[in-house]
């Protein structure tokens, strides 16, 4: 009995340990934005694949929106074809760092 109630301590301290939150760093974030910025950086700007989209502005969007957004993507649940593979390509702790780093910016106006 002794084993099995050891056994289970240990399992629930393990599912702690893998539950730990990801932390976002901006700093490290700055070597991981470039693929962003093409598309991200541009005010106004549309892609046309796979059909003309509006590309939102992300500067200033909340961390855990734009963290959110890239886990969808990398799973599948959003449907974008471009921001799947980009998304696929990140870590958790790339899409925390990439989230970090575009909260902290300024919310840019989207022209009409």
């Amino acid at each position: 009995m002794k084993k099995l109630t050891a056994l289970l301590v240990l399992a629930g301290l393990s599912h702690v340990a893998v539950a730990a939150e990801v932390v976002g760093n901006v700093q490290n974030a700055k070597a991981k934005i470039e693929m962003c910025i093409g598309c991200h950086g541009i005010p106004g700007y549309k892609a046309t694949f796979p059909e003309v989209y509006q590309v939102p502005m992300i500067g200033g969007q909340s961390a855990k929106y734009i963290e959110g957004a890239l886990q969808a993507y990398k799973k599948g649940d959003r449907k974008h074809p471009s921001m799947k593979g980009i998304a696929a390509s990140l870590s958790d702790q790339d899409i925390a760092d990439v989230a970090a780093f575009y909260a902290q910016q300024t919310r840019t106006a989207d022209p009409k």
